[in-house]
């Protein structure tokens, strides 16, 4: 089970959007094979990297709103917010240095 924060639709804008902490959103479901390769990465990520970034996940089968809020077509899609605003984004099971490289350009 993962150790990131689960946020939902009620919680998502005083988790992300405002949130003085660069964020990191994670769309994901359950059915998603890459998303489930991408989880033991993020982790990974938030263990190195909490002091720059907060990682936090979405399940866009039980928070569509969401999902939709941000037209998300595609998943998984990772969303980096900074001060409120979607500051950049990656598609798909990326690798953890790639990862790495789009949070220290914005940290």
């Amino acid at each position: 089970m993962s150790n990131l924060t689960a946020v939902t639709a009620g919680s998502f804008d005083a988790e992300v959007v405002n949130s003085d902490t660069l964020t990191l959103v994670d769309f994901w479901a359950s059915w998603c094979g890459p998303c489930r390769m991408l989880a033991p990465t993020l982790e990974r990520v938030q263990e190195e990297r909490g002091d720059l970034v907060k990682i936090v996940k979405v399940n866009i089968e039980e928070n569509p709103d969401v999902a939709t809020r941000f037209k998300v077509t595609n998943i998984p899609l990772m969303l980096l917010f900074k001060d409120g605003q979607v500051v950049d984004q990656l598609l798909g099971n990326q690798p953890k240095a790639k990862i790495d490289k789009m949070i220290e350009s914005h940290a």
